[in-house]
């Protein structure tokens, strides 16, 4: 058990209701509890063989920069679909982010999709090569009262005029639109 910002948390008991719905909803593609920072990465490890035996099924295993390159060549001989975690917690800062490039060519070579968890980066889409990507970004209209477009090629982005609001459900519908518009142009140009 842990305790997060007062809560204990059986970590065990979580993984396991989470295998047992992966396996019964038939779900393909899921993730290991990335939470390297709070139970260490042995627990992690630990954590991560008991979902895998739960659901009957590998999942996408998160690497984090304090793993090291000799665990990122590991996971890509050991699965064929991993995560890269890191970016929206500024593990890996912008300026850092050529990292990538050698990462996603160790994958390749071991015929190994890389995920890109939180990249919403659109210049570095076009740089880094990931098999897939996910964002909250269409999700910040609401927060920061912005408007996103999809212009046929990448997103523009239109901040509320000072003193005026946004209506909240009808930006959120908008800007998902908009972002899956982008969504299905990436998966064919980038």
């Amino acid at each position: 058990m842990t305790s997060l910002k007062g809560k204990s948390i059986n970590w065990e008991e979580y993984v396991l209701n989470y295998g047992k719905f992966i396996k019964q909803h038939d779900v393909k593609n899921f993730f290991e509890l990335d939470i390297d920072p709070i139970v260490g990465l042995k627990e992690v490890e630990r954590l991560r063989d008991l979902l895998e035996q739960t659901a009957q099924r590998k999942c996408i295993p998160v690497w984090h920069k304090s793993r090291g390159l000799d665990y990122w060549k590991q996971m890509c001989k050991d699965y064929d679909y991993i995560a890269i975690g890191g970016i929206v917690t500024q593990e890996i800062k912008r300026s850092e982010y050529d990292i990538f490039l050698p990462l996603l060519k160790i994958a390749r070579e071991n015929n190994c999709k890389v995920h890109g968890l939180g990249f919403t980066n659109l210049k570095g889409r076009e740089k880094y090569k990931f098999y897939s990507v996910d964002s909250t970004s269409w999700l910040s209209g609401n927060k920061f009262g912005a408007v996103y477009l999809f212009d046929g090629k990448t997103m523009q982005k239109q901040n509320k005029i000072a003193g005026q609001r946004v209506k909240t459900n009808e930006v959120a519908i908008h800007n998902f639109t908009e972002w899956v518009k982008f969504s299905k142009y990436s998966e064919i140009n980038l």
